[in-house]
């Protein structure tokens, strides 16, 4: 970490923080609200939430922000993993006894649809001594102090990372004490990151060019990634208010990857076919997206992967696709185009123009 660069922000930072006291209090406090709504709750009162008390714990998380009908997500997270399981997985990463690294590793491998930044910022609001929110914005922060091997895909954000990461947010707190900061727990350092450390890394990452070490290099890898693109092709398509799904058996003999749905009042629907390559013989992708056309409402297939190997789907599907209908899209614009939504609609539902009950 470059101590002295991280010396100089947090020493804007307080500065900021003097000039415009009422501002840096107003967002303090919001924080102590929050950290204190979910110290309210102990293992024993989490583990007896209603599924209203579930609703509200759940809807009040940063994370959230992206999604207007939250009720929608917190519906699905249920009946995805099972109330009293999903309950008794929250209870065991929040308040279990096993080295944070096992709990992380064994809550994301078991539950379907809380990631990194939701399970890490209840983790933040429980113990602030030990925890830190584990996002976007702190990867780019960390990025910016010159801290190295920080994740580029959701697959290599592993407990043994989330470790480390809490390690560093502690060096960082060490110098925020040091310099005179009233609040220095792993929650302040946050919002450190937030206001004062994240521009700078936005300017910074816009301005270099994206690296090439972090890419899959086993089987393994490939095939987290390829699930990761396949989670952030529905993901999209319920932020643009599709009904998004994934692994749909589209025809006789083909399930697709993802697709994206809209029911065109009572004429029927549109739909949309997605299939992922991340590795390996793209055949069966060209086959799937061939048969997918034989579906009179797919509107339009879309083979989603890097520069060269859409080339070759191209090159291969050539005469087997109707090629009116085929559509590619680089996985890493996939990526790129799922955070620029997230930071839309998280900037966008802050307005509340949309009351929860409508």
């Amino acid at each position: 970490m470059n101590v002295q660069k991280l010396n100089a922000v947090i020493s804007s930072f307080l500065k900021k923080q003097k000039l415009n006291y009422i501002y840096y209090e107003e967002h303090w406090t919001e924080r102590m609200e929050r950290r204190n709504y979910y110290q309210s709750f102990t293992e024993a009162k989490l583990l007896e939430m209603t599924e209203e008390d579930f609703f509200e714990y759940i809807s009040k998380l940063w994370s959230m922000l992206i999604w207007g009908n939250k009720k929608y997500i917190v519906d699905k997270l249920i009946a995805d993993n099972g109330f009293d399981a999903l309950k008794k997985q929250l209870a065991e990463l929040l308040y279990g006894t096993s080295p944070i690294e096992k709990r992380w590793d064994l809550f994301l491998k078991s539950v379907k649809g809380m990631g990194p930044a939701t399970i890490s910022e209840l983790l933040t609001y429980s113990n602030p001594q030990e925890y830190v929110i584990f996002n976007k914005t702190t990867i780019l922060c960390f990025g910016y102090l010159d801290i190295p091997d920080m994740p580029k895909y959701n697959y290599q954000y592993t407990g043994k990372k989330y470790k480390e990461v809490c390690t560093i947010a502690k060096e960082i707190a060490q110098e925020l004490k040091k310099s005179g900061a009233e609040n220095y727990d792993l929650l302040a350092v946050d919002y450190f990151l937030w206001d004062e450390l994240l521009p700078l890394a936005e300017k910074k990452s816009a301005e270099t060019p994206v690296s090439e070490s972090n890419k899959p290099s086993t089987v393994s890898d490939s095939k987290s990634l390829h699930d990761e693109i396949k989670e952030k092709l529905v993901a999209i398509g319920e932020l643009l208010g599709f009904d998004s799904r994934s692994e749909v058996k589209i025809t006789t003999g083909a399930v697709v990857d993802a697709v994206w749905e809209a029911k065109i009042g009572n004429m029927g629907k549109a739909i949309y076919v997605f299939e992922v390559q991340s590795k390996g013989s793209i055949d069966s992708l060209i086959l799937n997206l061939k048969k997918a056309q034989s579906n009179a409402a797919v509107q339009a297939v879309v083979a989603v992967a890097d520069e060269e190997q859409l080339a070759k789907i191209i090159q291969e599907s050539d005469g087997v696709i109707d090629e009116k209908s085929l559509r590619t899209w680089d996985s890493e614009d996939v990526l790129s185009v799922y955070d620029a939504l997230v930071r839309a609609h998280e900037s966008i539902n802050k307005l509340a123009l949309v009351p929860e009950s409508f």
